[in-house]
């Protein structure tokens, strides 16, 4: 028989309230947001979606990592829960909805699920992850994933992980027992805005995301020769920065000529001794390689770094390359997708496939149990940054969508 029952529907003027009140706590200037992870307003608004939390009904649990649930049992009470949520923390003068949108709406769907009394076979949990624009931090202790020493880190805020998590109300020493074991949860979806223009050029009102691109560090280092820049002359000089010049050039070369959605990305340059009238002798950079295929960037790194080398060796410098992180990619799960995919045609709205070029807490999670995503679109694609917009409309859309994502997992996981 065909369920023609009303589907449930989230309050889309209580969300977006909820997401005003959480703007607040860190408002810049600008129109931005400032919570670094750790510092006093970071802790604030975490204290504030706790509370909202214990209002809406929902038991908490802080983890050992310091991390924040919220959990609504469902008919097995004793069964892996369905998780959603997202991050509260943010970059420095960042946007409105990055992270926060799916926590608030997480916290919606919790709402409306117990005001409409749905039921669900599975306990429904809202997760707070601390420090996820620090690299995922929170998700990656949940997943086994961290190690004791970066506990050490300083970080934005000017405290070291290690105080943070403290701070958070979590046990730095007792980490292990924040880890979450492989079919600990039924699933896991995060529901984000896209940060780029996908979803805005194709037409689209939702984002199935396909999976989270691996991303891979190096610090590239050319040394040359520090001189005197008036005395030297041209052809007698081992300039660095004009190595790491042609190599910044060398690398969008060798991303761009093959097709595909690989991106590379030199985003800092240290120069040094930096003065204005010294030969640059010494600078240090930056690469980053993501593709949702790990020997795309395998390859492109083959190729890039040969280049380094004969860039370096025709400008009289040295190069070296240091590996200095690693996130492998995390295709999301199928049946996810097609809950997303199915709420999205279920509501009248346009799903479309696509990949997510930045790491989201998600890609941890997958290691714990069927995980994926959804996209809202961005204004103009900007993020990170005051300008960071998404319509209400496209909001009230993901927040529904997560909604009858939720309730597709609960019967087919």
């Amino acid at each position: 028989m065909t369920d023609h029952s009303p589907k449930p529907r989230i309050n889309g003027e209580r969300l977006l309230a909820d997401l005003s009140r959480l703007a607040r706590i860190g408002a810049t200037a600008a129109g931005g947001v400032s919570r670094p992870a750790y510092g006093d307003l970071d802790i604030t608004a975490r204290t504030a979606v706790r509370e909202m939390m214990r209002a809406a009904g929902l038991t908490i649990r802080v983890d050992t990592a310091g991390n924040t649930f919220g959990r609504r049992a469902g008919r097995g009470s004793d069964g892996p829960p369905i998780v959603i949520g997202s991050h509260t923390d943010t970059v420095p003068d960042g946007g409105r909805f990055d992270g926060a949108l799916g926590v608030m709406a997480a916290l919606e769907v919790a709402r409306t699920i117990a005001e409409r009394e749905v039921p669900m076979r599975h306990p429904l949990e809202v997760v707070d992850f601390q420090n996820e624009e620090g690299g995922l931090i929170g998700s990656k202790i949940v997943a086994g994933l961290f190690t004791d020493d970066a506990l050490k880190l300083v970080t934005p805020s000017g405290r070291t992980i290690g105080n943070g998590i403290e701070l958070l109300g979590g046990d730095p020493a007792r980490l292990d027992e924040a880890r979450l074991v492989p079919g600990s949860i039924a699933g896991y979806l995060e529901l984000h805005i896209e940060q780029g223009r996908v979803l805005e050029r194709a037409g689209a009102d939702i984002g199935v995301v396909e999976g989270l691109v691996g991303i891979r560090y190096w610090e590239v280092t050319f040394d040359g020769i520090a001189s005197h820049a008036g005395t030297t002359p041209m052809a007698d000089r081992h300039d660095a920065l004009l190595a790491a010049g042609r190599f910044v050039d060398a690398v969008h070369a060798t991303v761009t000529s093959i097709p595909g959605r690989q991106v590379g990305t030199v985003g800092r340059l240290r120069v040094f001794p930096g003065g204005a009238n010294v030969i640059p002798g010494k600078v240090v950079l930056t690469l980053e390689l993501r593709d949702l295929d790990p020997a795309v960037i395998d390859a492109l790194f083959a190729r890039i770094e040969p280049e380094g080398r004969r860039i370096a060796n025709a400008t009289g410098t040295k190069v070296t390359f240091e590996a200095t992180l690693a996130n492998a990619p995390s295709p999301t799960d199928g049946r996810v997708r097609d809950a997303v995919a199915h709420a999205a045609r279920d509501l009248g709205l346009r799903p479309h496939a696509m990949v997510s070029g930045a790491g989201h807490d998600a890609q941890n999670m997958a290691g714990i149990g069927p995980s994926g995503m959804l996209f809202v679109p961005s204004v103009n694609g900007i993020s990170h940054s005051p300008a960071e917009l998404t319509e209400d409309h496209d909001i009230v859309n993901g927040a529904n969508a997560l909604l009858g994502a939720v309730l597709r997992m609960d019967a087919t996981l």
